[in-house]
């Protein structure tokens, strides 16, 4: 029902709106200098880093070197390329590229039932 969560023109579009009301709150604050929007301002740029960190996971951590390499793996495995694309999407969004490399190699129960969780999700779609 909520997929579009995890679209990047979501992402997008919510970082947009919170850059929009920083710079307002920002106005605001210059020109009546009350507290409540220095509270506005900290909340929006929480909010802010919040909705970019699967952005910036997705795009700036893996290189398109990483991801090809990572998408040949997962088709050996699987051979299913609809499947391995929204996984491999989800675990991009999810991990940067050092943390999932350190976590895939000690094989932590939190990286398997995240995989797990992604594949039943992937596979209702």
């Amino acid at each position: 029902m909520f997929d579009f969560l995890d679209e990047d023109w979501f992402i997008i579009t919510i970082e947009i709106v919170f850059l929009v009301l920083i710079v307002f709150d920002v106005k605001r604050y210059i020109m009546t200098k009350k507290k409540e929007y220095l509270t506005n301002i900290v909340v929006s740029i929480g909010f802010f880093i919040w909705a970019s960190i699967p952005f910036y996971n997705s795009y700036i951590t893996w290189s398109a070197k990483d991801k090809q390499i990572f998408i040949s793996q997962c088709l050996e495995d699987d051979m299913n390329a609809s499947l391995c694309d929204c996984l491999d999407n989800k675990i991009f969004k999810e991990y940067s590229y050092t943390t999932y490399m350190k976590i895939k190699d000690s094989k932590e129960n939190d990286l398997l039932e995240f995989i797990e969780e992604a594949k039943e999700e992937c596979l209702d779609e």
